[in-house]
């Protein structure tokens, strides 16, 4: 994985954002567990302050690799609870 990754653009580092979308928009979070890269006490911080509804699971911090039945069914979680909010 490492090897297919590309650094990010320096624009990154400037880009002004006009709104956050996690004031405006329903926001969910996946904790990995076992994340070395982010810690979980530092993703829970980061989950409660945007208001994020939370799952956690066992996992690295490539959770989507290690964990991907969990993020599929957080992202189909998401995708009914605003679907039902839109009706």
């Amino acid at each position: 994985m490492a090897a297919s990754q590309v650094p990010w653009g320096l624009d990154a580092r400037t880009g002004a954002v006009s709104e956050a979308a996690w004031k405006a928009k329903p926001s969910y979070y996946l904790i990995a567990k076992d994340d070395k890269m982010i810690p979980p006490p530092a993703q829970q911080f980061m989950s409660k302050r945007i208001g994020a509804s939370v799952e956690e699971v066992p996992g690295s911090h490539s959770v989507y690799i290690s964990q991907p039945q969990a993020v599929a069914k957080l992202i189909e979680r998401a995708a009914q609870e605003i679907a039902a909010k839109c009706d």
